[in-house]
């Protein structure tokens, strides 16, 4: 027997292993198709959320669908930075699940919660400095004015959703994604509700989706939490006796959620600026590039969801001390994420001419400039997704392991030195851009794409050997 058949011999069947007839291990392909599938599910339904929300974007106007492209990629960083502790749970579950210490993974859902209170003052704060945030960005005064009245109660409330994703964690790191599916179609049902509501029944315009998305999201919380202080968690995790704050669990949550949530925030706020580059150039640009970044979700999302579970599988592995098997099933992880993003990207690009007309108003003069800006960028965009698969499935495993330093400072520099100032580049005529001492090519939105073809092949490629490199088998949390 090899050392992962003696360790599940001895200390019980790993996650998603199956024993063959001499007792090798074997990933169980449909074992982790079974915890994938719900997650991909979830993340469905977070695409049915978004393009709900680009529907009614696009029902009040192409300059409002391209004010909300501008800063939706900057109000995720927000959440990212500021929510880092909730970002952590669904690691520190896994881990403690794998390793039978059920208390400590329902005390990281409440270390979550007390570090959300702390944190909810800022995001009013950064929700209230709308203008401060946008102004250094030039947009069309129109296409600011729309932008602000988005960002104030869309940051201010996004501790709620932060605290919504910890909840998520709890239950997909316990494998439990059917109870995460649950909580995300209650949420997304009363989103689409209330966003006729708000926005045109009521009148808030643009801030009603804003609104809107608070609300639903206070609601899935309170439904999530009603779940996990119920009868079987209680006595299996005793979730209504971990409420207390710790503050060196506070701390260690902090030092590691704090890096991870910078990791994708970095990733995200060079396409927060990238979506900025080309709103600025026109509102055809920005309304394109928002709709493809939207339809890639189709990809992106489910994707998301495999991803996920490889974190899932990766910490219970290594909480049962099993870092060798740990290796084995986050390598099929990666290799079903990248397979799936690669194939939906090609479907995506291929229905483009039907499914870009769904998301601009027929008499809307931006409308048809913006479908044909659309359709060119479609195909930039299923080149990257299967290294856009690599990155995700790399990430989140090595999100598993605790290995999260090095791939924040790495996606940090790619994103920043890399991406932007090419995107940048490309982007720009002289004198359209924001920097001077730059090469200003001018090749519009073809050109931005471009340059995210390139950050994405290099990000993707980049993770993927640090997970090979098995770094991340010295780190203990």
């Amino acid at each position: 027997m090899d050392s992962i058949t003696r360790l599940a011999s001895a200390a019980g069947q790993l996650p998603a292993q199956r024993l063959d007839e001499s007792g090798r291990a074997h990933v169980d392909q449909r074992a982790v198709l079974a915890l994938a599938l719900p997650l991909m599910a979830n993340s469905a339904v977070q695409i049915v959320l978004n393009l709900t929300d680009m529907w009614f974007m696009g029902r009040i106007s192409t300059r409002a669908l391209a004010a909300v492209g501008a800063v939706q990629w900057l109000v995720i960083v927000v959440v990212l930075v500021l929510g880092g502790a909730g970002t952590a749970v669904q690691t520190l579950v896994a881990q403690a699940y794998g390793a039978g210490r059920y208390r400590r993974a329902a005390q990281a859902v409440w270390t979550s919660m007390w570090a959300m209170g702390c944190a909810a003052p800022l995001f009013v704060l950064i929700g209230a400095a709308r203008h401060l945030v946008l102004a250094p960005f030039g947009f069309d005064a129109d296409v600011e004015q729309l932008a602000a009245a988005f960002w104030f109660p869309r940051v201010g409330g996004a501790c709620i959703g932060a605290a919504v994703w910890a909840m998520l964690g709890f239950f997909n790191g316990i494998g439990r994604p059917r109870t995460t599916l649950l909580i995300s179609i209650v949420t997304t049902a009363t989103n689409a509700v209330l966003n006729q509501e708000f926005i045109f029944r009521l009148g808030f315009g643009i801030a009603g989706s804003a609104w809107a998305t608070n609300v639903a999201q206070l609601i899935g919380l309170a439904f999530a939490l009603t779940l996990f202080l119920g009868r079987g968690y209680r006595q299996r995790y005793g979730s209504h006796l971990t409420w207390r704050l710790h503050g060196a669990r506070l701390m260690q949550q902090l030092r590691l959620g704090v890096p991870m949530g910078l990791s994708p925030a970095a990733d995200l706020l060079g396409f927060a600026i990238f979506q900025m580059m080309q709103t600025r150039l026109g509102t055809a640009g920005g309304a394109a590039t928002q709709i493809v970044v939207i339809l890639t979700s189709l990809a992106y999302m489910p994707g998301f969801g495999i991803a996920s579970a490889g974190t899932t599988l990766v910490g219970q592995s290594i909480g049962a001390g099993a870092r060798d098997w740990a290796q084995r099933v986050g390598e099929r992880v990666i290799l079903l994420t990248a397979c799936y993003m690669g194939g939906i990207g090609v479907l995506i690009a291929l229905g483009g001419p039907w499914v870009l007309p769904f998301f601009t108003g027929a008499h809307d003069a931006d409308a048809q400039p913006a479908i044909a800006i659309g359709m060119q960028l479609l195909w930039l965009a299923a080149g990257y997704q299967f290294f856009d698969g690599l990155n995700l499935g790399s990430s989140m495993c090595l999100r598993g392991a605790g290995d999260v330093r090095v791939p924040a400072a790495l996606v940090l520099a790619l994103s920043l030195l890399l991406f932007v100032p090419l995107a940048h580049a490309l982007t720009f005529a002289p004198g359209q851009g924001w920097v001077r001492f730059l090469p200003q090519l001018g090749w519009g939105a073809f050109g931005g794409w471009i340059a995210v073809l390139i950050y994405i092949i290099v990000l993707g490629t980049s993770l993927f050997l640090r997970w090979r490199s098995r770094a991340w088998q010295r780190i203990y949390l």
